[in-house]
Protein backbone atom coordinates (compact mmCIF):
# COMPACT_ATOMS: atom_id res chain seq x y z
CA UNK A 1 0.00 0.00 0.00
CA UNK A 2 1.07 3.75 -1.04
CA UNK A 3 2.29 6.12 1.64
CA UNK A 4 -0.47 8.38 2.86
CA UNK A 5 0.62 12.10 3.41
CA UNK A 6 -1.96 14.96 4.52
CA UNK A 7 -0.19 18.16 2.78
CA UNK A 8 -1.92 20.46 4.74
CA UNK A 9 -3.09 20.03 8.59
CA UNK A 10 -3.19 23.11 11.53
CA UNK A 11 -1.84 22.57 15.03
CA UNK A 12 -1.52 24.77 18.37
CA UNK A 13 -3.15 27.51 19.77
CA UNK A 14 -5.52 29.21 17.81
CA UNK A 15 -6.60 32.64 18.06
CA UNK A 16 -9.64 31.96 16.75
CA UNK A 17 -10.72 29.56 19.19
CA UNK A 18 -14.41 28.83 18.93
CA UNK A 19 -14.76 27.91 14.85
CA UNK A 20 -10.60 26.49 15.51
CA UNK A 21 -10.58 24.05 18.29
CA UNK A 22 -6.55 23.26 19.63
CA UNK A 23 -5.00 20.86 17.74
CA UNK A 24 -1.76 19.41 19.91
CA UNK A 25 0.22 17.46 17.59
CA UNK A 26 0.12 14.26 19.23
CA UNK A 27 -3.77 14.51 19.13
CA UNK A 28 -3.57 14.61 14.90
CA UNK A 29 -1.01 11.68 15.14
CA UNK A 30 -3.27 9.55 16.95
CA UNK A 31 -6.13 10.43 14.94
CA UNK A 32 -3.42 10.25 11.89
CA UNK A 33 -2.71 5.67 13.36
CA UNK A 34 -6.39 5.71 13.33
CA UNK A 35 -7.54 6.21 9.77
CA UNK A 36 -4.09 5.26 8.34
CA UNK A 37 -2.35 8.71 7.41
CA UNK A 38 1.65 8.08 7.43
CA UNK A 39 2.85 11.77 7.83
CA UNK A 40 1.42 15.33 7.91
CA UNK A 41 2.54 18.33 6.51
CA UNK A 42 1.23 21.32 9.99
CA UNK A 43 1.21 24.98 9.68
CA UNK A 44 0.33 26.89 13.17
CA UNK A 45 -2.87 28.29 13.49
CA UNK A 46 -2.79 32.12 13.64
CA UNK A 47 -1.73 32.28 17.72
CA UNK A 48 -3.52 34.13 20.37
CA UNK A 49 -0.54 36.68 20.77
CA UNK A 50 -0.16 37.22 16.64
CA UNK A 51 2.77 37.03 16.51
CA UNK A 52 4.15 34.63 13.91
CA UNK A 53 7.80 34.13 14.72
CA UNK A 54 7.04 32.10 18.24
CA UNK A 55 4.34 29.75 16.65
CA UNK A 56 7.03 28.50 13.87
CA UNK A 57 9.89 28.09 16.46
CA UNK A 58 7.17 25.97 18.49
CA UNK A 59 6.11 23.77 15.69
CA UNK A 60 9.59 23.11 14.68
CA UNK A 61 10.27 21.93 18.01
CA UNK A 62 6.92 19.29 17.79
CA UNK A 63 8.25 18.41 14.33
CA UNK A 64 10.89 17.47 16.01
CA UNK A 65 9.48 15.52 18.63
CA UNK A 66 7.03 13.59 16.31
CA UNK A 67 9.78 10.86 15.35
CA UNK A 68 9.53 11.68 11.59
CA UNK A 69 5.35 11.79 11.40
CA UNK A 70 5.25 15.69 10.98
CA UNK A 71 6.53 18.03 9.15
CA UNK A 72 6.77 21.56 9.22
CA UNK A 73 5.41 24.77 7.12
CA UNK A 74 6.39 28.09 8.01
CA UNK A 75 3.75 30.34 8.76
CA UNK A 76 4.71 34.25 7.12
CA UNK A 77 2.97 37.66 7.36
CA UNK A 78 4.31 39.70 4.46
CA UNK A 79 2.56 42.99 6.40
CA UNK A 80 5.34 42.34 8.41
CA UNK A 81 8.56 44.36 7.34
CA UNK A 82 11.09 41.44 8.83
CA UNK A 83 8.56 38.54 7.19
CA UNK A 84 11.76 37.60 4.26
CA UNK A 85 13.87 37.45 7.55
CA UNK A 86 11.39 35.38 9.18
CA UNK A 87 11.09 33.18 6.26
CA UNK A 88 15.19 32.91 5.95
CA UNK A 89 14.99 31.88 9.42
CA UNK A 90 12.29 29.52 9.46
CA UNK A 91 13.23 27.40 6.31
CA UNK A 92 17.06 27.71 7.57
CA UNK A 93 17.59 27.35 10.97
CA UNK A 94 14.23 25.89 11.87
CA UNK A 95 14.43 23.34 8.77
CA UNK A 96 10.71 24.20 7.94
CA UNK A 97 9.59 22.55 4.65
CA UNK A 98 7.42 25.03 2.92
CA UNK A 99 6.11 28.80 3.17
CA UNK A 100 2.04 28.93 4.57
CA UNK A 101 -0.05 32.15 3.60
CA UNK A 102 -3.53 32.90 4.68
CA UNK A 103 -4.50 36.56 3.19
CA UNK A 104 -7.67 36.11 5.29
CA UNK A 105 -6.23 35.79 8.42
CA UNK A 106 -3.45 37.68 7.85
CA UNK A 107 -5.07 40.57 6.16
CA UNK A 108 -3.33 41.00 2.84
CA UNK A 109 -4.29 40.70 -1.06
CA UNK A 110 -2.45 37.83 -1.82
CA UNK A 111 -0.88 39.71 -5.01
CA UNK A 112 -0.44 42.82 -3.64
CA UNK A 113 4.04 44.52 -3.34
CA UNK A 114 4.91 42.85 -0.02
CA UNK A 115 3.90 38.85 -0.71
CA UNK A 116 7.10 38.42 -3.40
CA UNK A 117 9.62 39.29 -0.77
CA UNK A 118 8.89 36.24 1.03
CA UNK A 119 8.58 34.22 -1.97
CA UNK A 120 11.81 34.97 -3.07
CA UNK A 121 12.94 33.52 -0.19
CA UNK A 122 10.78 30.53 -0.42
CA UNK A 123 12.85 30.80 -3.86
CA UNK A 124 16.36 30.76 -2.71
CA UNK A 125 15.80 27.74 -0.35
CA UNK A 126 13.78 25.56 -3.20
CA UNK A 127 10.58 25.75 -1.01
CA UNK A 128 7.01 25.90 -1.93
CA UNK A 129 4.26 28.12 -1.23
CA UNK A 130 1.07 27.00 0.11
CA UNK A 131 -2.09 29.75 0.22
CA UNK A 132 -4.83 29.45 1.77
CA UNK A 133 -7.09 29.74 -1.09
CA UNK A 134 -10.41 30.80 -2.34
CA UNK A 135 -11.36 34.06 -0.09
CA UNK A 136 -12.94 37.02 -1.87
CA UNK A 137 -10.91 39.84 -2.66
CA UNK A 138 -7.64 38.50 -1.18
CA UNK A 139 -6.67 35.13 -2.16
CA UNK A 140 -8.78 34.24 -5.25
CA UNK A 141 -7.59 31.90 -7.73
CA UNK A 142 -6.65 33.88 -10.68
CA UNK A 143 -5.06 36.42 -8.09
CA UNK A 144 -3.05 33.85 -6.77
CA UNK A 145 -2.13 33.27 -10.54
CA UNK A 146 -0.60 36.02 -11.00
CA UNK A 147 1.79 35.83 -8.03
CA UNK A 148 2.56 32.31 -9.42
CA UNK A 149 3.41 33.71 -13.12
CA UNK A 150 5.91 36.17 -11.52
CA UNK A 151 7.84 33.45 -9.73
CA UNK A 152 7.75 30.56 -12.08
CA UNK A 153 10.80 29.08 -10.56
CA UNK A 154 8.16 28.58 -7.37
CA UNK A 155 5.46 25.67 -7.00
CA UNK A 156 2.26 27.02 -5.15
CA UNK A 157 -0.37 25.00 -3.82
CA UNK A 158 -3.97 26.08 -3.24
CA UNK A 159 -6.11 25.24 -0.38
CA UNK A 160 -9.59 24.05 -0.81
CA UNK A 161 -9.31 23.05 -4.72
CA UNK A 162 -8.32 27.00 -5.40
CA UNK A 163 -12.13 28.44 -4.13
CA UNK A 164 -14.61 27.13 -2.13
CA UNK A 165 -17.63 26.80 -4.04
CA UNK A 166 -16.71 24.28 -7.06
CA UNK A 167 -19.01 25.45 -9.53
CA UNK A 168 -19.63 28.72 -11.78
CA UNK A 169 -17.31 31.04 -12.41
CA UNK A 170 -14.90 30.68 -9.56
CA UNK A 171 -14.36 26.62 -10.39
CA UNK A 172 -13.60 28.15 -13.96
CA UNK A 173 -10.99 30.60 -12.37
CA UNK A 174 -9.07 27.64 -10.47
CA UNK A 175 -9.04 25.49 -13.85
CA UNK A 176 -7.91 29.23 -15.72
CA UNK A 177 -4.99 29.29 -13.14
CA UNK A 178 -3.77 25.71 -13.18
CA UNK A 179 -3.90 26.17 -17.52
CA UNK A 180 -2.31 29.16 -17.02
CA UNK A 181 0.62 28.14 -14.26
CA UNK A 182 1.88 24.81 -14.91
CA UNK A 183 4.01 25.84 -11.21
CA UNK A 184 0.16 25.77 -9.21
CA UNK A 185 -1.56 22.97 -7.57
CA UNK A 186 -4.14 22.19 -5.83
CA UNK A 187 -5.22 20.44 -2.09
CA UNK A 188 -8.62 18.40 -2.65
CA UNK A 189 -9.14 19.51 1.28
CA UNK A 190 -13.02 20.70 0.54
CA UNK A 191 -13.80 19.99 -2.30
CA UNK A 192 -16.81 18.44 -2.85
CA UNK A 193 -17.16 18.12 -6.24
CA UNK A 194 -15.02 14.90 -6.99
CA UNK A 195 -15.70 15.21 -10.84
CA UNK A 196 -13.82 18.17 -10.15
CA UNK A 197 -10.68 16.58 -8.62
CA UNK A 198 -10.93 13.67 -11.29
CA UNK A 199 -11.37 16.31 -14.18
CA UNK A 200 -8.32 18.34 -12.82
CA UNK A 201 -6.23 15.23 -12.68
CA UNK A 202 -7.12 14.16 -16.13
CA UNK A 203 -6.75 17.69 -17.88
CA UNK A 204 -3.52 18.65 -15.63
CA UNK A 205 -1.97 15.72 -14.50
CA UNK A 206 -2.46 13.81 -11.67
CA UNK A 207 1.39 15.22 -10.01
CA UNK A 208 -0.71 18.28 -9.77
CA UNK A 209 -3.41 17.08 -7.43
CA UNK A 210 -3.00 16.75 -3.56
CA UNK A 211 -4.51 14.98 -0.57
CA UNK A 212 -4.94 17.84 2.16
CA UNK A 213 -7.42 17.65 5.40
CA UNK A 214 -6.88 21.01 6.76
CA UNK A 215 -8.01 19.69 9.43
CA UNK A 216 -9.45 20.20 12.42
CA UNK A 217 -11.89 22.83 10.59
CA UNK A 218 -11.98 19.64 8.11
CA UNK A 219 -12.22 16.07 9.01
CA UNK A 220 -9.26 13.99 9.07
CA UNK A 221 -11.16 10.86 8.15
CA UNK A 222 -13.76 12.42 5.92
CA UNK A 223 -11.03 14.45 3.66
CA UNK A 224 -9.33 10.92 3.10
CA UNK A 225 -12.47 9.42 2.26
CA UNK A 226 -13.27 12.04 -0.24
CA UNK A 227 -10.12 11.30 -2.83
CA UNK A 228 -10.52 7.51 -1.62
CA UNK A 229 -13.84 7.57 -3.19
CA UNK A 230 -13.33 9.54 -5.95
CA UNK A 231 -13.88 7.67 -9.60
CA UNK A 232 -10.13 8.02 -11.05
CA UNK A 233 -9.08 6.64 -14.21
CA UNK A 234 -6.26 5.26 -12.93
CA UNK A 235 -5.64 3.65 -9.07
CA UNK A 236 -1.55 5.15 -10.12
CA UNK A 237 -3.05 8.83 -10.15
CA UNK A 238 -4.81 8.06 -6.82
CA UNK A 239 -1.55 7.01 -5.24
CA UNK A 240 0.21 10.21 -6.51
CA UNK A 241 -2.30 11.99 -4.72
CA UNK A 242 -2.69 10.26 -1.87
CA UNK A 243 1.54 10.62 -0.82
CA UNK A 244 3.70 10.96 -3.61
CA UNK A 245 2.79 13.98 -5.04
CA UNK A 246 2.67 15.65 -1.08
CA UNK A 247 6.47 14.04 -0.56
CA UNK A 248 7.56 15.83 -3.94
CA UNK A 249 6.07 19.33 -3.43
CA UNK A 250 7.84 19.74 0.36
CA UNK A 251 10.62 17.04 0.01
CA UNK A 252 10.14 14.45 2.18
CA UNK A 253 11.74 11.10 2.57
CA UNK A 254 10.21 8.50 0.94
Amino acid sequence: MSTVVDALSFVGPSLFGREQPPEPPEALVARMDEVGVDAAVVAPHRPPGYHLGPANAWLAEAVAASGGRLFGLARIDPNQKDAPEQAAHALGELGLCGVLLHPREEVFPIDGPWTDAVVEMAAAHRRPVVVSAGWPWVAEALQIAEVAARHPGVCFAMTNGGQFNISGLGQLDAELALRRCPNLVIFTNGVYRQDFLQRAAVEFGAERVLFAAAGPQFDLAFELHRVRSADMSSEAHRDRMLGANAAALYGLPR
